[in-house]
């Protein structure tokens, strides 16, 4: 899980938020986040109507994530995609690690019985 910002406001149990609250809850400009957008394929808000954005919980969280890599850890708009993406290949192969882990344990209580 990111380090979260204490500063930033806590994220409220919506199930949807525009892209104005989103702005507010991770304090970055609305215009940055539709940059972001384009640049990040991991954010994805919904669009509706007219192209209005509705973004969830995960994908506030990952714009906070995205701001700390930016902002905090002096990373560059590349460098940010490449931490995101070896983040989430390293978060599948432990998914994947996980699963062969659990498949030897059911075959070994198999065995067993």
């Amino acid at each position: 899980m990111p380090q979260i910002n204490p500063q930033l406001p806590s994220i409220p149990t919506k199930r949807y938020f525009t892209i104005s609250e989103a702005s507010d809850l991770c304090e970055v400009e609305a215009h940055v986040l539709r940059y972001w957008e384009q640049e990040f394929s991991q954010l994805k808000p919904l669009k509706r109507r007219g192209n209005r954005r509705y973004y969830q919980r995960h994908d506030v969280i990952l714009i906070r994530q995205i701001k700390d890599l930016l902002y905090n850890n002096g990373y560059t708009i590349k460098g940010a995609k490449q931490k995101l993406s070896d983040d989430e290949n390293h978060e599948e192969s432990q998914s994947s690690t996980l699963d062969a882990i659990r498949s030897e344990v059911e075959n070994l209580i198999d065995i067993l019985d």
